[in-house]
C-alpha cells in the first residue's frame, strides 16, 4: 500500500494534502513505520492520528511540491 501512494502522481499527492484529506498521509506514515518496523515512527504516527497537528497538512504540500514525497522520519 505504501507503495502505491508513493506512485501517485503529484497532482493526486496534493489533493490528499489538503486540509481535511490529510488524513490519509498520516495512515500513511503509518503504514510506513509498520512496514520498516519503526517504532518510534509507529508512536508518532497514531499521536498524530488522534492530536494532529493543524500545520501538517501545509508541511505536506510543501514537501510534495520540492521533494514529490512527505517528510517523515524513516
Amino acid at each position: 500500500m505504501v507503495a502505491a501512494f508513493d506512485n501517485l502522481p503529484k497532482w493526486a499527492k496534493i489533493i490528499l494534502a489538503l486540509p481535511f484529506l490529510d488524513i490519509v498521509w498520516v495512515v500513511y506514515r503509518l503504514l510506513r513505520s509498520v512496514e520498516k518496523q519503526n517504532v518510534l515512527g509507529i508512536v508518532l504516527a497514531v499521536l498524530l492520528i488522534f492530536i494532529g497537528i493543524p500545520f501538517l497538512w501545509l508541511v505536506d504540500i510543501i514537501t510534495i511540491i520540492l521533494q514529490d514525497r512527505v517528510y517523515w522520519i524513516d
